[in-house]
């Protein structure tokens, strides 16, 4: 794969992830940590971007200046490289953190500065797009320019890489876990600044190791930037597909139930419109929704004597106090859309049952109607149209 695919491949990846954390700073303009995960999504895809050699001489033919797209791209790297510290300042937190992320703005800030005027200070008239830095080593001003922001690079890769492997030993969970992937990924970061000075030096002491700087380091720098996002997008993401996975077993494991109430709910219009598309959690509330309107409507039916002999039944079969509710309260739920089927509902005498089940236990129930042993102890017939009686 060349160089240019990687560099254009790395920033869509970059930018895609960058695209989906948008609408939470939409939600959220006022929070500085997410304003800064998107600010290091954001500049790692346009080091990329200005690193790919068509870019690089698209800028420099538009311009007209031989090596413009250089400095512009030792800045961006730069940008980075001080969003990276400032996010991992305030992914720790602290009594100063808005302090120290100032201290790390300027600072950097100030290497943009000595690019700036480096590269306009010195002299670089025939145009590298892949290997400026060695080509142009010994070249003054333009050779201090380099080593500045390769110094920048490697200060700030190291830092990282120590302060999130030393933090991560006192945290646990997808934090943990993110702060070492955030680690590993600085350290592979670091390859681009050691290959490109290590070529630099060489090229002092009069040896030709530009293939480092042209392959090594972009190598490096893909691998590096993609494993950092990673990092820093797990213990964001992590959770949330946690959760989105819950929600969608918890979706799962409700369709017996609803499929027992959904005479009713058809019969009565209880059903509000399926939702599409939806996230996992969203088809949740409406599965819920519907099976609530469902055992409000059969308040009337939800007979008492039934639970109270299926309870009773289950209980003396297995021993089992939870399992016995959730088997009586499916009963209770079978009979009551029978009864309700057939227009008979209870007369006022009864007891009914008072409250309903909560959220937690609507799947348990609905397990327990697909529960061969749980439905025999109970005497309950398996399937969800079928009479419940106990």
């Amino acid at each position: 794969m060349s160089g240019s695919v990687i560099n254009y491949a790395s920033c869509t990846v970059l930018w895609l992830a960058l695209l989906l954390k948008a609408p939470d700073l939409a939600r959220h303009r006022g929070d500085p940590y997410l304003r800064t995960i998107c600010a290091v999504l954001g500049l790692a895809g346009l080091c990329f971007l200005l690193g790919a050699p068509p870019t690089v001489g698209a800028i420099n033919d538009l311009s007209g200046e031989p090596n413009l797209a250089a400095p512009l791209t030792y800045a961006a790297i730069t940008a980075y490289c001080a969003a990276s510290q400032v996010l991992v300042v305030y992914w720790r937190g602290g009594p100063r953190v808005h302090r120290t992320a100032r201290r790390w703005i300027l600072a950097y800030a100030c290497v943009v500065v000595g690019i700036a005027a480096t590269f306009a200070l010195g002299e670089a008239p025939v145009e590298r797009r892949t290997d400026l830095d060695t080509y142009y080593a010994t070249t003054p001003f333009i050779a201090e320019m380099i080593v500045l922001y390769l110094a920048a690079h490697l200060t700030a890769v190291t830092v990282t890489t120590l302060s999130a492997l030393r933090w991560a030993r006192h945290v646990d969970g997808w934090l943990r876990t993110g702060l070492t992937v955030l680690g590993i990924g600085t350290l592979c970061a670091s390859g681009y600044s050691v290959s490109k000075l290590v070529a630099v030096v060489a090229r002092w002491c009069g040896y030709d190791w530009s293939a480092l700087g042209t392959t090594v380091a972009p190598a490096a720098a893909g691998l590096g930037a993609l494993v950092t996002v990673t990092g820093v997008l797990l213990p964001l993401a992590a959770p949330r597909l946690a959760q989105w996975r819950q929600a969608r077993r918890t979706y799962a494991r409700l369709a017996p139930l609803e499929r027992a109430l959904d005479d009713v709910l058809t019969r009565h219009s209880l059903r509000l419109p399926r939702p599409r598309p939806a996230s996992p959690a969203t088809r949740l509330m409406w599965r819920q929704t519907s099976i609530h309107n469902a055992l409000g409507h059969l308040g009337a039916h939800l007979d008492r004597s039934v639970y109270d002999r299926t309870h009773q039944a289950v209980l003396d079969t297995l021993g089992d106090a939870a399992r016995a509710r959730d088997a009586a309260w499916a009963a209770v739920i079978v009979a009551a859309a029978d009864s309700d089927a057939h227009g008979h509902p209870n007369a006022p005498a009864v007891s009914f049952l008072d409250p309903l089940p909560d959220p937690a236990a609507l799947t348990r129930i609905a397990d327990a109607l697909t529960d061969p042993v749980l439905l025999a102890s109970a005497r309950v017939p398996s399937g969800t149209t079928t009479t419940g009686s106990a």
